[in-house]
């Protein structure tokens, strides 16, 4: 009885917070059929979200980018056509479309007609190498590749290595010799045909960010209507309004921002190439209630000169969601300071989904704080024996959410420990239940038997009036076994060595804590979503 009773007040819960928010909304009986009608056809996933918005507003603006406005009428059309076109141009059923394109409305039609076909959608990092891209592909199975025509030399090598690969051209500058196939001209030559009811339903598989080694394939179900009120209780979306979605949309994080967006029937407002000045500048001229970004993009618009942010009012805003790395605490505290108490910090995964939320007077309590767990999701912090650590005691951080992790596409798993999924990362929890993710398992090191977590390090450096950015990491040490080496980017016109920084950590951590080596660079190694690619920094082995 108590079970049932519960269950009953979540639901209820639910239904007050997608009322509040707008998602939900009252409609014509008429509209409330083809809704039905949709979920029967389409079942849910990643995409049925558009296809219930273009039954809710189909005239309404859904997506803008820099070449207009397209409604989400417009979108079901379009994708419709794509897919129609994919099936001709391969002669059969496709099981995986790989994507490599931008922010951009081909990204968009992309995703939607690999739903509509029932194919996997193998989201592709914008970062990739031609042998990246080629490894993926090859895992992945993937035989019908989308890319904008900037990749076309990353392609070269899984057109060597992928036997019968059809390509298709996203975005474009220039005209296409005839016969080139590209993702406007399938949809011109298609418009108003619909591919076959596929025999399955279709998926995405997000890849891993890959910072330290080859990224992974992973698939979730996704959660249900539970989750999104979850999110909505620390984040205040509100439903038909406009967002901007700088964030990477092949990234886990851009992704959900997008597929949250059209859940919410919010149009979506984004650029190609995220540039800070005319990030700033889409949100004042659509009136953008809504801005979703990496913290590398919160960072560098705080670096603009102030006159170039005084331009800039961002009166409409009512949040910033941000996730994907760590946020620099200045830039963090500098954003609120000039433009409100906006920030939320969201604490993910790809294989878990929404963990966490700083809301805005957490990070004014604690800039780097990872916040408190979304409504439904469960957080403990275990030692190496799976026993809870007190307050305040770091340990390994295990999640059990709404958002369940359907595994690797190469077959692996996460581990659990007693239904608890082993999150990868190391923190610590206050005694207000305010999380702090400390680094990943593997971040720690043994330097001359002392146990050191680089973030620490990071943090004591970050706060230098001359450092712009800093990353530190262990590498091999014959006597120690390991030592930290810190990677230090100055800020414009700032001046510090090596042994000034030495000395500002010496003054504020023990001397193990040191690092030996500090090395000055022009700008840390970052892929497309802005983590820094630890592999790449000079001096560490890959």
């Amino acid at each position: 009885m108590r079970t049932v009773l519960q269950r009953l007040r979540t639901q209820l819960w639910v239904l007050r917070m997608l009322v509040a928010s707008r998602m939900l909304v009252l409609m014509s009986p008429a509209k409330y059929l083809r809704l039905v009608r949709v979920l029967r056809q389409q079942g849910t996933n990643a995409t049925t979200s558009f296809a219930l918005a273009a039954v809710r507003r189909p005239d309404g603006p859904a997506f803008v980018d820099e070449r207009g406005t397209l409604t989400w009428q417009d979108l079901q059309d379009r994708s419709a056509a794509l897919a129609a076109g994919l099936v001709e141009v391969t002669g059969g059923p496709v099981e995986t479309v790989a994507i490599l394109c931008r922010n951009h409305r081909g990204f968009v039609d992309a995703l939607i007609a690999s739903s509509r076909l029932g194919a996997s959608a193998l989201l592709l990092n914008t970062g990739f190498s031609g042998p990246q891209l080629a490894d993926v592909m090859e895992r992945e199975g993937a035989r019908v590749l989308l890319y904008d025509e900037e990749f076309a030399g990353v392609v070269a090598d899984a057109r060597a290595r992928v036997e019968g690969l059809v390509e298709v051209l996203g975005w474009t500058d220039a005209p296409l010799p005839d016969g080139t196939l590209s993702i406007e001209g399938l949809i011109a030559q298609h418009t108003g045909r619909v591919p076959p009811k596929p025999a399955q339903r279709g998926r995405v598989v997000l890849l891993t960010s890959g910072t330290t080694g080859s990224p992974k394939g992973a698939r979730r179900s996704g959660g249900g209507a539970d989750e999104l009120a979850g999110m909505l209780e620390k984040i205040p979306w509100r439903g038909e309004e406009t967002v901007v979605v700088a964030a990477p949309m092949f990234h886990a994080w851009g992704f959900g921002q997008l597929v949250v967006a059209a859940t919410m029937t919010c149009t979506v407002v984004t650029r190609r190439r995220f540039d800070p000045e005319a990030t700033l500048a889409l949100v004042d001229e659509h009136r953008a209630s809504g801005l979703s970004v990496v913290p590398v993009m919160l960072e560098r618009i705080m670096d603009l000169p102030a006159a170039t942010l005084d331009r800039y009012c961002l009166g409409s805003l009512r949040f910033v969601s941000a996730s994907g790395s760590r946020m620099r605490p200045q830039s963090v505290v500098a954003f609120m300071d000039r433009f409100g108490d906006l920030v939320h910090n969201s604490y993910n995964a790809t294989e878990a989904g929404q963990i966490s939320v700083a809301r805005p007077a957490d990070l004014r309590h604690a800039p780097d704080t990872a916040g408190r767990a979304v409504r439904g999701t469960l957080l403990r912090v275990v030692d190496d024996a799976g026993r809870d650590v007190g307050t305040d005691v770091v340990g390994r951080i295990l999640v059990r959410g709404a958002s369940p992790f359907d595994g690797y596409t190469a077959g692996a798993s996460k581990e659990f420990i007693d239904g608890y999924m082993v999150s990868g990362d190391v923190g610590r929890l206050d005694a207000a239940g305010r999380l702090y993710v400390v680094g990943r398992d593997d971040d720690m090191i043994v330097s001359g038997g002392e146990n050191v977590y680089p973030i620490e390090v990071e943090k004591v450096l970050g706060a230098h009036p001359a450092v712009r950015e800093v990353v530190v990491v262990g590498v091999d040490d014959e006597a120690f076994g390991q030592r930290l080496a810190a990677y230090v980017v100055l800020g414009e016109g700032a001046s510090a060595d090596a042994d000034e920084l030495r000395s500002h950590v010496k003054g504020r951590l023990a001397g193990y804590k040191v690092p030996r080596d500090v090395v000055l660079l022009d700008a840390l190694p970052r892929n497309a979503s802005g983590k820094i690619m630890v592999r790449e920094l000079p001096g560490v082995a890959s």
